[in-house]
């Protein structure tokens, strides 16, 4: 078998992807390790409802009956959002998903895979993983990083979940050459929060300047693909310090349970939510659709210029 054999590509998005049409990746870890049920499957529609108004086609992905979807029906959907027996898919776990036939959840690095496998190459997310607070001594590095650095995929996203060291996340990206772009902002965003104090080197005004960025890179050959931060919009952002410490708060319950690994961001979020009494849920949903709207803009204008 080839790897096109494990791919599982709708209809409409094999048409789409054949005639150069605008086409927009998106995870499933969000819906069934990041929200609750029966809130996810609102939000799974309103996301792919959010990418079709601008023009895009959207491509959620899963692993489901030892096949590599690219685009999921109601009813898989549904599957990924009631998550009973859906595990969370990094790279090292998908051949073990595949050849075993377990249904997983897509992480970053797990989308970015099957998107580049199918050909698309705009993919839009909440906040990218990272360097985890303590990775000096714990080595906790999310395989979100590395893939950033090989796989031709740009991923939009409100930076990096604020629970993460944003600096060491901005400096392993550096070292491994992934371009981190603002739009529209000169500051990294923190996920709940607009800003995070670290400046970024590059700032794009539109869509349609990072879409000829990501257009010459891959056009020049490098490999990897790219980091777009798009700042959570103004009238959901919280405040960096109070959640600051929501976060710390939060670390040390994690430490305390001994919790770790890819356990540690669902038992994170969770908590956070319940500390802000569910405000850092309704800040999470808002960013996650500003981000699909702006990932759309970016693939509509990137197939306008491979035309």
């Amino acid at each position: 078998m080839t790897q096109k054999d494990y791919l599982s590509i709708t209809p409409e998005i094999e048409q789409a992807i054949k005639e150069g049409k605008p086409v927009v990746a998106l995870e499933s870890t969000i819906l069934s390790h990041g929200m609750p049920f029966p809130q996810n499957v609102e939000f799974a529609h309103k996301v792919e409802e959010i990418v079709r108004a601008e023009g895009a086609i959207p491509a959620t992905t899963a692993i489901i009956g030892g096949k590599l979807k690219v685009g999921l029906t109601s009813e898989e959907l549904d599957i990924m959002c009631k998550a009973e027996n859906v595990g969370k898919v990094s790279r090292r776990d998908v051949a073990v998903y595949l050849a075993t036939g377990k249904t997983g959840a897509t992480t970053v690095a797990t989308t970015m895979m099957i998107a580049e496998m199918a050909g698309i190459k705009i993919f839009a997310t909440g906040g990218i993983g990272g360097v985890h607070r303590g990775a000096q001594e714990t080595m906790d590095i999310s395989a979100d990083l590395q893939e950033l650095a090989n796989t031709k995929v740009a991923v939009v996203c409100a930076g990096a979940k604020s629970l993460l060291d944003l600096g060491l996340t901005l400096e392993y990206l550096e070292t491994f050459g992934v371009p981190v772009l603002g739009l529209r902002t000169d500051e990294f965003p923190a996920f709940y929060c607009k800003t995070s104090g670290f400046k970024l080197d590059y700032r794009a005004e539109t869509e349609a300047e990072i879409a000829k960025i990501a257009k010459t890179k891959w056009d020049l050959g490098l490999k990897g693909g790219f980091v777009i931060g798009n700042p959570i919009p103004d009238e959901y952002a919280l405040d960096y310090d109070e959640m600051e410490k929501v976060i710390v708060k939060a670390l040390e319950l994690a430490k305390e349970q001994g919790i770790h690994g890819k356990d540690t961001t669902p038992f994170l979020l969770s908590h956070i939510k319940d500390m802000t009494e569910g405000v850092s849920f309704a800040s999470n949903l808002q960013l996650a659709y500003n981000n699909a709207k702006a990932a759309s803009k970016i693939a509509v204008e990137l197939a306008k210029l491979e035309k």
